[in-house]
Order: C-alpha cells, then sequence, then structure tokens
C-alpha cells in the first residue's frame, strides 16, 4: 500500500505497522455493532424529492475533480441531497476511519479497499447492499467477478467497485534509446525482464539510472511474482499462509535476485524514494505499476516517452487486480440518501464519466474507453487486459496483522541478509498463526 508523494488511486496496498494497531484497536475499541456483521434494514429506493445532508469520505485529492462531477449528475435527479466530500490523506485516512468507527461518527459514503474491508464489515460497521441488488438497482455482473467477490462477506454484499486496476510495466523509451537497449515486446519472461533491467542499469548507472526496481509494494511488486509462479499468499480457505512453498519462494528470489544484480536500487534507496518517484522523476526505465498510476506520468517529465508492457511471465501469466468500493455506513442517519448516492456511483453513467476524465478505470462493464483515450499514444489496454487473468490482491479479515509481518521480514530477504527460503518459511509460520485466530 504504497503511500508515496505521488497519489495512488487503487488500494494502496502496503500496510504499516500503524495499520496493525488500528486493526485490532478496531475490535478493542469495541467497535463490533452487537459481535458480527450488520444486518440490512429495508431498503427503499430514495424519492427524487428527498431531502438531507450526507458526508462522503475519500482519500484522493486528484480525483475531486471527477467526484464533483458525478455529485453534478447525482443532483440533477436528487437536487435536495447536500453531499459535503471530506478528503483525508491516506497515511491517514484509516486511523481516522477507526477513530470514526469507534465512535459511531462514520461518513455516510466512504471509500473502501479490499485488505480492510472485512475487518469493518465483520464488525457492523458497514450496511449490507442486499436491498439494492435485490432491487435490480446494482447488478453485480457489471463489474468484474473478482472485485465483486472481494467486498462480499459469509455470502453477503456491501459493495461493488468503483474502479478497477491492474498492474503492468511502465517504460520509458527514452531510457532504452539512451542505453542502447531494444524495446521489449511485451511476450517476455522473468529472465528477459532481468536481462533488460541489468543491461539499463550498467549503461546509465553513471547518471544514476537503473532499469528495473523492487520494493515494498506488494501489490505492484511481490504478488503478482507469486501469482506467476503458481503460488498463493492466503489460501482459499484464509486459514493459512502460502509463503512457505516452492512457488512463493520463487516469486520472492525474482525480487532478490534483481536487486543483487544491479538491476534495481537496493531497498534502502527504495524505501528513502518509492519506486513510481524514481520513474515519474526519469531514473527509471520500467516500473511495475498499476493503472492509477496515468494522470501521475501525463503530469510528469517523462510523459512525452512513457508507455505500458504486460508484466512479464513465470510458469504462468498473472497480474493483481483490485478497486476501491463505495460503501455506506451502517449507523448512518441518513442511509437512504447514502445509499442513493452508492447506488449512482454504481451506475454507468458515473463511472463512464470517471473514465472520460482519465482519472481512474472504472469497473463497470464497457465504460473503459474514456480511461484509454485519455492518453492514446500510450497502450493502457494492457491494463484492461489484465482483467482476464487477474488474481484479486490478497486478503483476509484482519489483513494489517500478517501485511505488518511482510513489513518486518522481507526486506532481509531482498536485501540478501537472510536466504529467501528461510525468510519465507518464518513469515508462513507467523502468519499462519495469525490467520487461525481470525
Amino acid at each position: 500500500m504504497s503511500r508515496s508523494s505521488t497519489p495512488r488511486r487503487g488500494v494502496r496496498r502496503r500496510l504499516s505497522i500503524a495499520s496493525a494497531a488500528l486493526g485490532i484497536s478496531l475490535v478493542a475499541a469495541g467497535c463490533s455493532s452487537a459481535g458480527g456483521p450488520a444486518t440490512a434494514d429495508d431498503y427503499e429506493a430514495a424519492p427524487g424529492d428527498l431531502s438531507a445532508s450526507i458526508t462522503y469520505g475519500v482519500w484522493d485529492q486528484a480525483q475531486i475533480a471527477a467526484i464533483d462531477a458525478n455529485l453534478e449528475g447525482f443532483n440533477e435527479l436528487y437536487p435536495n441531497i447536500d453531499v459535503s466530500v471530506n478528503v483525508t490523506p491516506y497515511a491517514d485516512y484509516f486511523t481516522k476511519l477507526q477513530t470514526q468507527a469507534s465512535s459511531n461518527s462514520l461518513p455516510d459514503l466512504f471509500w473502501m479497499n479490499g485488505p480492510d474491508f472485512e475487518l469493518y464489515a465483520s464488525n457492523g460497521k458497514i450496511e449490507p447492499l442486499t436491498g439494492a441488488i435485490d432491487a435490480g438497482d446494482i447488478d453485480t455482473t457489471n463489474y468484474p467477478e473478482a472485485l465483486v467477490d472481494l467486498y462480499e462477506l459469509d455470502g453477503v454484499q456491501y459493495g461493488v467497485p468503483k474502479d478497477v486496476d491492474t498492474i503492468g510495466i511502465w517504460i520509458n523509451k527514452a531510457l532504452f534509446e539512451q542505453a542502447g537497449v531494444p524495446l521489449p515486446d511485451g511476450d517476455w519472461d522473468w529472465d528477459e525482464f532481468t536481462e533488460t533491467a541489468v543491461a539499463i542499469s550498467d549503461a546509465l548507472s553513471d547518471q544514476g539510472i537503473y532499469g528495473g526496481a523492487g520494493g515494498m509494494d506488494g501489490q505492484t511488486t511481490y504478488y503478482n511474482t507469486i501469482f506467476q509462479a503458481g503460488g498463493e499468499v492466503v489460501s482459499d480457505d484464509g486459514r493459512s499462509s502460502g509463503y512457505d512453498t516452492p512457488e512463493a519462494k520463487a516469486g520472492l528470489q525474482f525480487w532478490t535476485d534483481l536487486i543483487a544484480s544491479g538491476g534495481s536500487p537496493n531497498i534502502e534507496q527504495l524505501t528513502d524514494t518509492a519506486a513510481d518517484q524514481w520513474f515519474t522523476s526519469g531514473k527509471l526505465a520500467m516500473y511495475w505499476g498499476g493503472s492509477w498510476l496515468n494522470p501521475a506520468v501525463t503530469d510528469s517529465p517523462v510523459s512525452a516517452t512513457a508507455d505500458v508492457l504486460p508484466l512479464p511471465t513465470g510458469e504462468e501469466q498473472a497480474t493483481v487486480i483490485h478497486g476501491i468500493s463505495n460503501v455506506v455506513a451502517a449507523g448512518s442517519q441518513e442511509k437512504q440518501a447514502a445509499q442513493a448516492l452508492q447506488v449512482y456511483l454504481a451506475g454507468q453513467e458515473a463511472q463512464q464519466q470517471q473514465g472520460d476524465m482519465g482519472t481512474v478505470m472504472p469497473a463497470f462493464a464497457g465504460t473503459e474507453q474514456g480511461y484509454l483515450d485519455s492518453a492514446p499514444e500510450r497502450d493502457l489496454q494492457v491494463f484492461v487486459d489484465g482483467i482476464d487473468y487477474a488474481k484479486s490482491v490478497p486478503v483476509s479479515k484482519n489483513s494489517s496483522a500478517w501485511t505488518t509481518l511482510e513489513t518486518a521480514e522481507l526486506p532481509g530477504a531482498f536485501r540478501g541478509d537472510d536466504p529467501v527460503s528461510d525468510v519465507a518459511a518464518r513469515l508462513g509460520e507467523q502468519m499462519t498463526l495469525l490467520l487461525e485466530k481470525e
């Protein structure tokens, strides 16, 4: 969950120790309403003359223009519903959300991500989407199945994605030319990626430029390679970790080898300056990054020479998929108005508008053309195609507990301080103990 200075439109998947603490405190503080998920209230579509004032909590300032455009359309249907948009930077968003959840003062409608969803839903803080689905106001078949499943708990749907993101290789064509390295054709594997990264790093080392980059953002790096090796991070039943397996170890070893080869900055360098910033500042030729990076690339010095390639393949082709969901607070005092906005933002018109503004890749099927047209000089179709072979970002009921273990354990493996096999075994054992307690 990278929280770099370049705002990301996806889940911000790298969770910190503070995130784990908030997960524990969410339960310890008595966040649970009657000790379990919320029961859906009776649902009735809001009448056009409904009068209400509601709050909408989000974390990305870069999306405000598109949100404002959506709200203009919403107010054409519901002129008497006033919506106050509260933007909290991602670094503080879930800390604030936890405080609000513990005091039953959550925004009426708010952004939720996959890794944190189950914690809030299982503690009764999110209103089920059952009524809107049964009424036909939301049709879950309009969205990628993996993302619909991401916001389901125990057979109950709580949200649908407002956007979708997958991972590709952002490239700076100018650095390839400068290094005298031919552009890959996109039909490539791990070995070719590493060889290309090393060749560029060697050729441009005097300028501090690297060919590729690792890092501690699982969604854009090692989750992808674990999946490509045929592995998993969390078992299908959510009870055990997949780290202590040959496949997961192979997926981690790729990054250790890339850094050791000189094809990537080291972990300390990537901690000081996140990989996306290396890329947008012109110091990185190939960046494993998400579809959400498009606006940041457009606004950067590398805009004119940036393009996108598919991820290299391991044993199989795979990319991580995720999308933000709008969810209604179970304790909202203006639930009908909040649900009306939730339904509107899930619809084709609103998501088409999001895509047309190029801010995110919308999740509603068939609305992605606007996103693609926002930068026709780049092969953004790579991200759309990735949906077909994508695997959902790993989650559990308390994801933050074990992502903290990743943050503590994996840097040693990527630095080469400890063998990957030992780190993965240790991480797998500790993570499984946590999962068994959920």
